[in-house]
């Protein structure tokens, strides 16, 4: 699905959806705005659109219908034989926490950005997209004044839209740590070593991106006018709390597994201490009876009227005495 929208300088909606043919005069309009947003498309028509409206860099072109691992941020200045305008491309990532299978999904949202459009290009649909649309087309607070007024806006939105996840993922940590404290199970460690992986896949996608927001927030780019340098600034602060929560996410899930394994630890202990102390109160028992099985005639005890009963007194007496002892040395 292909959406198309032209805005005034003043953030006003000029037109929607617009016939390929006609986006090139309103590209040359510089008093118009254009935004075009690629969703699910073919390669084909996306290839039209990227190619054949905006004659963007093959390179970038490559990299954005193709998966890129990285966010990433690249200049494009027109050389003698390129027909496109100076523009950057971005690639970046919005994140959805699976509270069902405890998993990070992230969705590419690719960018290219230039002094009058701005072309978006994502192979599902994301909220970050829809949101920044409904604010566009409201015309409320003319968010739509220019194309890097709306990359910001893209950015803040996809950046807040991180929150949810982060609190899923708080909420599951929370749970988890409740269980591990109350009635540990075996399927525990499986549950904390998978959420490990998932946060370190987490900071490995925040940390490219702070990296790139940081590029905007020290005003490398001329195509981000200097007076919104700021907003960008403030994206990355976003970015960076976002990194400082998954660190701390994942200490709780290193101390989480360091109690789960000294519970599990714990409880080995008390079994076999437990199964130690039966050994050593019925070794009376054991020895008498390993002694008087013994059934030798030289041995007067067997002789006796009433050597069974001296038997069992004796062996009766000793595992009491063992047991008391372990009792006055608090073992048991």
């Amino acid at each position: 699905m292909i959406r198309s929208f032209s805005f005034t300088t003043t953030g006003r909606l000029h037109s929607r959806d617009i016939e390929m043919f006609l986006m090139p005069t309103l590209l040359a309009d510089t008093n118009l705005f254009l935004w075009v947003d690629i969703e699910a498309a073919t390669a084909e028509e996306a290839r039209h659109i990227l190619d054949g409206v905006f004659h963007f860099h093959t390179l970038s072109v490559e990299d954005c219908l193709g998966e890129s691992p990285s966010p990433k941020v690249e200049s494009y200045e027109p050389k003698e034989d390129d027909k496109f305008s100076p523009y950057l491309f971005m690639v970046i990532h919005a994140v959805d926490f699976n509270l069902q299978n405890g998993l990070f999904d992230t969705r590419e949202l690719n960018f290219f950005l230039g002094k009058n459009f701005l072309v978006t290009y994502h192979p599902v649909p994301l909220r970050c997209i829809q949101e920044t649309e409904d604010r566009c087309l409201r015309s409320t607070v003319h968010v739509a004044r220019a194309p890097d007024r709306v990359a910001h806006a893209l950015l803040d939105s996809l950046v807040d839209n991180y929150k949810p996840a982060l609190e899923q993922l708080s909420l599951q940590i929370a749970e988890l740590e409740d269980s591990v404290l109350r009635r540990p199970e075996p399927g525990t460690i499986e549950t904390i070593l998978r959420l490990k992986k998932e946060i370190i896949h987490l900071r490995q996608i925040i940390g490219p991106q702070r990296e790139v927001m940081a590029r905007f927030a020290r005003g490398e780019f001329k195509l981000v006018r200097a007076h919104l340098v700021p907003y960008y600034r403030n994206v990355y602060d976003g970015l960076y709390h976002i990194s400082e929560l998954a660190q701390n996410y994942a200490d709780s899930l290193s101390n989480i597994l360091q109690i789960y394994l000294n519970i599990s630890a714990n409880q080995t202990s008390e079994v076999v201490k437990l199964l130690t102390l039966i050994t050593v109160i019925t070794t009376p028992l054991m020895i008498v009876g390993t002694w008087y099985g013994m059934n030798f005639e030289s041995m007067p005890e067997l002789k006796w009227r009433h050597g069974y009963l001296y038997a069992i007194v004796l062996t009766g007496i000793t595992t009491v005495l063992t047991f008391l002892y372990f009792r006055r040395k608090r073992w048991l």
